[in-house]
């Protein structure tokens, strides 16, 4: 029999035991170190269902980054280099929940083209020309149809079918099919119109379709502008976490159309077939979701930094930004889905969300490993309007590291190509590639380096430097099932202290098997997992040690201060 037990009376006195780390909590770096990413304090990445619900591209940004701004891209393109685009914020007008949704459907129409002549057809047809996307589309669904989906090909009438825990639908106002993760797209149609009615039902009275709940089921709907998604789960996720997984899945879509286009191309012709543009892309969304479901950095709003020597890192970053030309804006060097290091302009940063697009990318496609890519990639909280054009190789042939660098001129392959093979020179020379392998080989480390035999996990995230630190899934989490319902475990945990209804800073669970401790504080979030034995009292005792740990570590852990230029 579990108990949990609300410690939010007694949060004074623990926070106290914390005095000796504030004000410098591990993986916040020191002050005049510039950041990897420009997080407010108080901000939470992990957003709500009501921040969710809302249409995206109405929020307002407060981040001198000028993340969320439409046609960022645009201004870096027209003035030529990240340093002559102009600074100042954007402005976009906040929209309530309760407000006229078609009256707020497309904030940003103002500044799209206007229509062009001839027929809609011409015009649906124009949008690939016009982009110059339908070439680099073809290469990347060729990547990923290297292995065909099993998913696809399964009845949908068949009782296994059913069995399934996590399901997900995309499709379109006019309830044309553009996504299941299970089944057929053209077999499922029918359910997709069902459920497409029953969102336009609840929009007959201005209201807006949030979940329905049956038994262990739950059915989570998300309406964002012209797309439906819909989550049917029995799965140990929270309303507000599957809510955001189905974010995560309309800004993959996004990632290939970009929002203009397809907002463009659903006003033209609402029952046009989505999947024609994103036929071959299916693999990145599945394996998008293959993620979440146990990736913490998705429910956090945060990366996972490779471990290295903050003197090997600082090399690679000066190497990368040594080789960089004029029409690069970000370079960003990735292996095993952690982030190695990043180099930006001094104005403009990425959002985790955004670079977690990014990995998907990597993981999700084996074409990058034998040969040098160009694509372009939408990422929408960047600009959600237009593309990066995104030269991707691995260093090497025996390193598992994947260069991305980022540009917003279409025509700047072979530039960026010179700018790969210099970084790669200069990180042979100081003998980086060794240093990622056997960074990479090493697995992260193990609960034993910290010095505390009762924990059993934990996971740590550095608020303002939006970054998360965790170690191997050892003994009693060695079996798939287990590690399985020790995430579960975490879902639940993070559900509880950030619940709308009643937050709370700590939150013990005393469990059978184990007994887990949520702390949140303004600078760090922490959940972990101890004996079962273990007492509140010496699991406070074990986690300000932890914290003193991590502090220890910081350098090699975060990244603490990111390469500008």
């Amino acid at each position: 029999m579990a108990a949990a037990i609300d410690t939010n009376a007694g949060v004074e006195r623990e926070e106290q035991e914390q005095d000796v780390l504030q004000g410098a909590e591990p993986g916040a770096g020191s002050v005049g170190q510039e950041p990897l990413f420009y997080v407010q304090p108080d901000e939470e990445l992990d957003v709500s269902v009501d921040e969710i619900c809302t249409d995206p591209e109405s929020r307002t940004s407060t981040h001198s980054d000028a993340s969320l701004a439409p046609g960022l891209i645009s201004s870096l393109s027209s003035h030529g280099s990240p340093e002559a685009a102009n600074s100042s914020s954007p402005k976009i007008d906040v929209v309530d929940e309760d407000e006229n949704f078609n009256e707020t459907l497309f904030p940003g129409q103002a500044d799209m083209p206007g229509e062009a002549d001839g027929s809609v057809d011409e015009k649906i047809a124009s949008l690939s020309v016009q982009d110059e996307q339908e070439e680099a589309r073809k290469t990347r669904a060729a990547s990923v149809l290297e292995i065909g989906r099993e998913a696809s090909v399964e009845d949908v009438n068949d009782p296994q079918w059913t069995l399934h825990k996590k399901h997900v639908f995309a499709f379109s106002e006019a309830g044309k099919p553009i996504y299941s993760r299970y089944g057929s797209e053209d077999k499922l149609a029918t359910l997709m119109g069902v459920m497409q009615a029953l969102v336009s039902f609840v929009q007959v009275g201005k209201n807006t379709i949030r979940c329905i709940m049956a038994g262990d089921h739950k059915f989570v709907f998300l309406v964002r502008g012209h797309v439906i998604l819909v989550a049917v789960a029995y799965t140990p996720e929270s309303v507000t976490q599957l809510v955001l997984q189905l974010s995560y899945v309309y800004n993959q879509i996004l990632s290939v159309l970009t929002y203009t286009q397809l907002a463009r191309i659903m006003e033209q012709r609402r029952n046009y077939d989505l999947r024609r543009l994103l036929a071959g892309t299916e693999k990145f969304i599945d394996n998008l979701l293959n993620l979440m479901d146990h990736e913490p950095s998705f429910l956090l709003g945060s990366v996972r930094c490779l471990p290295l020597p903050s003197s090997v890192r600082e090399t690679i970053g000066q190497s990368m930004l040594q080789a960089r030309v004029k029409d690069l804006v970000f370079a960003i060097l990735v292996a095993n889905n952690q982030l190695i290091t990043l180099i930006r302009p001094k104005k403009y940063s990425l959002h985790p969300s955004d670079l977690h697009l990014i990995f998907n990318l990597v993981s999700a496609s084996t074409s990058f490993q034998t040969a040098e890519s160009w694509t372009p990639i939408c990422l929408p909280r960047f600009d959600n309007s237009g593309y990066l054009y995104a030269h991707i190789s691995y260093l090497d042939d025996n390193c598992p590291a994947c260069l991305l660098l980022l540009s917003t001129d279409r025509d700047a392959f072979f530039e960026l190509a010179e700018t790969r093979l210099k970084t790669v020179e200069r990180l042979k020379r100081y003998r980086c590639l060794e240093a990622i392998n056997e960074a990479v080989a090493k697995k992260s480390y193990s609960t034993d380096q910290v010095g505390i035999p009762e924990l059993y996990h934990f996971i740590y995230k550095s608020k303002s430097t939006a970054q998360y630190t965790s170690p191997e899934l050892e003994a009693p989490y060695v079996e798939p099932e287990e590690q399985e319902r020790l995430f579960g475990l975490y879902l639940y945990l993070h559900h509880r202290i950030h619940s709308p209804a009643r937050p709370l800073k700590i939150l013990c669970h005393v469990g059978v098997r184990e007994m887990l401790l949520g702390w949140v504080t303004s600078g760090f979030e922490l959940y972990a997992a101890f004996s079962p034995l273990v007492t509140k009292p010496d699991a406070i005792i074990a986690i300000n040690k932890l914290l003193r740990w991590i502090k220890r570590e910081e350098d090699r852990l975060f990244i603490l201060s990111s390469q500008v230029f």
